[in-house]
């Protein structure tokens, strides 16, 4: 494997990790799908409190990959858990071991924070992907399935919920 350093991006990242985000968009086929900018991106980074980290694969000064996450709770275990929103790794850097790389990396922050489970979703059309995470060890869930509200319906729901006091 080539001399890959990881590193926790920062807000000076941020075009960075858009470019990122937007390659991964490209690669899922939802190019114009992204709605994050530089700007949002960098803005969250400089909270007290962000509502995502992110670790850059870097060779030299070029990044070549990342990994989002953020961290969720099982009630089940009784611990947060680490929930990897993104990864990604352009084509002309994959093969060398990166994303195994930020995986592993990720891993071992989960470990560190005590956190028992490391999630991620993965579309079912991606068998690179899904045959990538099986020989890391991963379990693919079929019996899960995701759910989403937004938009529109998000905005109903919302109109029939409870004041929270």
């Amino acid at each position: 494997m080539i001399e890959t350093t990881i590193r926790f991006a920062t807000a000076d990242d941020a075009h960075t990790i858009c470019d990122l985000i937007q390659g991964l968009a490209e690669y899922e086929l939802e190019p114009d799908a992204v709605e994050a900018t530089p700007e949002s991106i960098s803005a969250q980074l400089r909270l007290s409190q962000p509502p995502f980290e992110c670790l850059l694969a870097e060779v030299g000064d070029e990044v070549r990959g990342f990994a989002l996450f953020f961290h969720n709770y099982s009630t089940w275990r009784g611990k947060p858990g680490i929930y990897l929103e993104d990864l990604f790794v352009p084509e002309q850097h994959r093969g060398v071991g990166i994303g195994k790389l930020l995986l592993a990396t990720l891993a071992r922050i989960a470990e560190e924070r005590d956190c028992p489970r490391l999630e991620w979703q993965v579309l079912d059309w991606n068998q690179t992907a899904i045959d990538f995470y099986k020989i890391l060890g991963a379990k693919v869930l079929n019996s899960w399935l995701p759910c989403r509200l937004q938009g529109p319906e998000l905005s109903t729901l919302a109109t029939r919920g409870a004041t929270v006091t």
